[in-house]
């Protein structure tokens, strides 16, 4: 049986792990969320506002 994908921080992170948590969730390539990401801070405006409440949320990935 498949394991259930839970959204969680990744070890891989340059801050928090949010983006590229988002990214092995989702099976793309972090960069591409991190793009995103600068994209909606700069024209959306809540992007800070959005990253600061994942990572809290988001909890980490359990060490294996």
């Amino acid at each position: 049986m498949e394991e259930k994908k839970k959204l969680t921080r990744s070890d891989n992170k340059m801050v928090g792990g949010v983006c590229a948590g988002i990214g092995e969730y989702l099976g793309i390539d972090p960069t591409i969320v991190r793009i995103i990401y600068v994209l909606m801070i700069f024209f959306a405006g809540f992007g800070i506002i959005l990253y600061l409440i994942l990572w809290l949320i988001m909890p980490a990935k359990p060490i294996q």
